[in-house]
């Protein structure tokens, strides 16, 4: 078995690899401080509203699910000020919901595609400006912040959200635009 260890200040990071199963992509991020929030009641809607308001170029989605109304008014602000918003949703779980998330985002300018390529569509991720990677197991939802026991990480990294953007663009390749 073998192990992998970062040291990020302040936390450390290790993963055991078993025999037979592929590892992830490695990368050490020299000299970054990630926030780390926990919920329920933890401030991670508040960080991701924080983080979402900063953006000037360029904020790319990836959601399973998105119910929460504070997230979704940040992103439809953030593109009535000219930034690009583009967001991949999961195709099922949108037609459970009657698309209605897909709807709110369309005619709020915002580029929706559907992914449908996989079971689950299951990514919790925003990238901020090709720099800035939110990711967790924060669903983008009211039951994340004040009900659920969720995880939300922001890192502020240059080539962790280059990894996270090139994912991105895969699967928009095979997404359907909305």
């Amino acid at each position: 078995m073998k192990k992998i260890v970062y040291c990020i200040p302040g936390i450390l990071l290790a993963f055991m690899l078993l025999p037979g199963h592929i590892a992830a992509t490695d990368i050490l991020l020299n000299n970054t401080v990630a926030k780390v929030y926990f919920s329920p009641d933890g401030g991670a809607l508040k960080a991701i509203t924080r983080q979402i308001d900063q953006a000037t170029r360029e904020i790319l989605v990836q959601s399973y699910l998105f119910t929460s109304k504070p997230i979704q008014s940040a992103l439809i602000n953030a593109r009535k000020r000219g930034v690009h918003v583009e967001i991949i949703l999961d195709k099922n779980e949108q037609k459970d919901r009657k698309y209605v998330s897909a709807k709110v985002f369309k005619s709020g300018g915002v580029i929706v595609r559907l992914d449908d390529r996989h079971a689950s569509s299951h990514n919790k991720t925003i990238i901020i400006d090709r720099e800035t990677v939110i990711t967790g197991s924060f669903n983008f939802t009211y039951a994340a912040e004040r009900r659920n026991a969720e995880n939300l990480l922001i890192i502020p990294s240059t080539d962790l959200a280059g990894l996270y953007t090139d994912n991105f663009l895969s699967h928009r390749q095979h997404a359907a635009k909305y």
